[in-house]
């Protein structure tokens, strides 16, 4: 198995996905493409729906965090799947706006929302605003009142848990940029704050301790400390939270080396800690809203490269230049993420080379990988990296005035443009 199972190889010896031959795509859409299997993006939205409504009860409710791959049929899915959606700006709001998505299923999020976003989400009739801190606080309320209406809100809660992974996707520490820690005494400030004002109707709380876990434990922390919060809100103020989130953050297998996650099973574990401590505690079960992003996504895309140039410099390292690079797929530039690449046009060949995967951009740093294990390359040759629906697409820019990559859905053996490639005349189309 390649990873994962809706990638395979083909009796020509050619990466399939969803059953399509990735080298009769690159021949019919261009490289670099985005490819993503619309089966596994919708097998794993019901996994999660169907494991948080089995075991939090009928109430829950999974909210793709749509940072990791935005685009307005990714919204539509999430919609015909029945999940709610986590939006982080107003440009993402304006794209759920525009595939049609329910606005009441929708949980607005950011560190430093401004007072345009904050307005855009009250027109709009965004269902829930996760409230980052005082200033915003304050801000929501005024605007909301201005409006006549009250806005249901989420405070975003710090747990104060190291999740061990890159610190740049770590997001629960006391120390980070998000949210209220409960150690210092921000959290209850801005709780007593918010039950004190007009214009919000608190209904919860709302945590998330980072990205990229493989281990329970962090998650097995968040709740047990989330839930005994709300017992002690109930305790010094009276108010009992009735909705619970715990964001998301699992793991996704990049590597053979990653391990392989049962969604399912931990999402029934992480049931098991909360109805536990809210029963020990005295407190209802709350309704429990999960945001997993990466784990809908990132494996049901792959993106696929022409080789350029194959340079090896002997005693020191080989490389193998694609048309594409860190435009497209910033990650290992940012925070030194592992893939897993192979040559897609002679997938069946055994991975005995080593070699670094560069892009075509002006910058030593525009790699994909380092002393990958790899096929021999030469130019003309298709190359795929695996495991590249999140966080690629929606992180790409135009570094070296490239334009993005088109992103193609594959599903019950057809393949369609979700995305269009952009030209060069998009890249001037602002230009004055």
């Amino acid at each position: 198995m390649l990873l994962h199972p809706h990638l395979d190889i083909n009796a020509e010896g050619h990466l399939t996905i969803g059953g399509l031959d990735t080298v009769a795509l690159a021949r019919e859409f261009g490289t670099p493409a985005y490819i993503m299997d619309e089966n596994v993006i919708r097998a794993q939205f019901r996994t999660y729906l169907t494991a948080a409504r089995t075991h939090f009860g009928e109430n829950a409710l999974p909210a793709f965090a749509s940072k990791a791959l935005c685009f307005t049929e990714i919204y539509r899915i999430a919609a015909e799947e029945g999940l709610g959606i986590d939006c982080v700006s107003g440009g993402e709001l304006y794209t759920a706006k525009k595939a049609g998505f329910p606005a009441a299923r929708i949980y607005f999020h950011g560190n430093n929302k401004t007072d345009a976003d904050l307005t855009m989400a009250l027109d709009m009739g965004v269902g829930t605003v996760v409230v980052d801190n005082t200033d915003e606080l304050l801000a929501l309320d005024t605007i909301a009142k201005a409006k006549g209406k009250q806005q249901r809100i989420l405070l975003r809660i710090t747990p104060g848990i190291d999740p061990h992974t890159h610190r740049a996707i770590q997001t629960g520490n006391v120390d980070s940029k998000f949210g209220n820690a409960i150690v210092t005494g921000a959290a209850m400030a801005i709780t007593k704050l918010a039950l004190s004002l007009d214009g919000v109707c608190l209904a919860g709380f709302h945590c998330h301790v980072g990205s990229q876990i493989f281990e329970i434990d962090p998650f097995r922390d968040a709740a047990n400390i989330m839930v005994r919060y709300i017992a002690d809100v109930k305790r010094e103020t009276g108010f009992e939270a009735s909705e619970l989130n715990l964001g998301g953050g699992l793991g996704v297998r990049y590597t053979e080396h990653d391990a392989t996650v049962d969604y399912a099973a931990a999402i029934a574990e992480i049931a098991a800690i909360v109805r536990t401590n809210a029963d020990a505690c005295g407190i209802a079960m709350p309704r429990v809203i999960l945001e997993p992003g990466r784990s809908l996504v990132a494996a049901a895309g792959i993106t696929l490269y022409t080789v350029g140039a194959v340079k090896e410099i002997p005693g020191f390292k080989n490389y193998i230049s694609v048309d594409g690079g860190m435009p497209d797929n910033p990650r290992y530039a940012l925070y030194q993420s592992e893939y897993t690449a192979l040559i897609a046009n002679r997938a069946d060949t055994p991975a005995d080379y080593r070699a670094t995967v560069a892009g075509r951009c002006c910058e030593s740093g525009d790699l994909i990988g380092e002393d990958m294990p790899i096929g021999r390359a030469k130019r003309g040759d298709i190359l795929a990296v695996l495991c590249t629906g999140a966080y690629n697409y929606s992180m790409a820019s135009n570094y070296n005035r490239l334009p993005r990559p088109p992103v193609i859905l594959v599903r019950d053996g057809k393949a369609r443009v979700a995305v269009r490639r952009e030209t060069f005349e998009d890249l001037v189309r602002l230009d004055t």
